[in-house]
């Protein structure tokens, strides 16, 4: 066998390697993009079409009293929370006390903590104002569709969801570089640059300057 003859074999086994790879990984990916393009869809259209975007139903509020070492800092609350109290807080804001007018008189508000946890069903809110001695607790359900909302966006899911999602998402990568790959096959470097690819690579450059400016 000749070696010109060799070459072509190896070249059609490997692009018969690529074309199963590809669709092996599409078979995954394909689960990803049904998910996040529904509610991605969702999500991006919902001021102007109205589009549903779940409910959150709250199903319990209490008060809890705080002793007086953990309401020094946000860290040592978020510490008695999850100690004493088994809450899971995945993050935390701090809204610092401003002046408001109230019956013509300017009083300060006080600053506000605010700790958020749960998962992508049950999420839970803690909300404690400075110089008080006890801290709300909130707890809402969210229907099957604000759950997906809520893993589209990245809340809730765990570890495990992310290590889902960042299969998803390397499925995605390599899925879009094997179809480049398949789809180059027999072109030329000028019939890439002025094809979808070119069209492509000019309407992303477009958008990352205009949202730049």
């Amino acid at each position: 066998m000749n070696v010109e003859m060799v070459v072509p074999r190896r070249r059609l086994l490997s692009f018969r390697f690529m074309r199963q790879l590809h669709l092996w990984i599409g078979a995954w990916g394909a689960i990803a993009a049904i998910l996040f393009g529904f509610t991605g869809f969702l999500q991006n259209h919902r001021a102007i079409l109205k589009l549903p975007q779940g409910d959150s139903t709250d199903v319990a509020k209490i008060e809890l009293p705080v002793p007086e070492p953990a309401r020094q800092t946000p860290e040592l609350l978020r510490a008695w929370l999850h100690d004493a109290q088994h809450l899971k807080i995945d993050s935390q804001r701090i809204q610092p006390g401003r002046p408001i007018e109230f019956n013509g008189q300017k009083i300060r508000q006080p600053a506000h903590w605010m700790f958020v946890g749960g998962n992508a069903r049950t999420s839970l809110q803690a909300d404690y104002a400075v110089g008080v001695d006890s801290i709300t607790l909130r707890t809402s359900v969210q229907s099957p569709l604000a759950i997906m909302g809520r893993l589209h966006r990245g809340v809730g899911g765990g570890v495990a969801w992310i290590l889902l999602t960042d299969s998803f998402a390397l499925a995605m990568i390599a899925l879009g570089v094997s179809g480049l790959i398949l789809w180059s096959r027999g072109r030329t470097t000028r019939q890439m640059i002025f094809s979808i690819v070119g069209v492509a690579v000019i309407v992303i450059l477009l958008i990352g300057g205009s949202t730049v400016i």
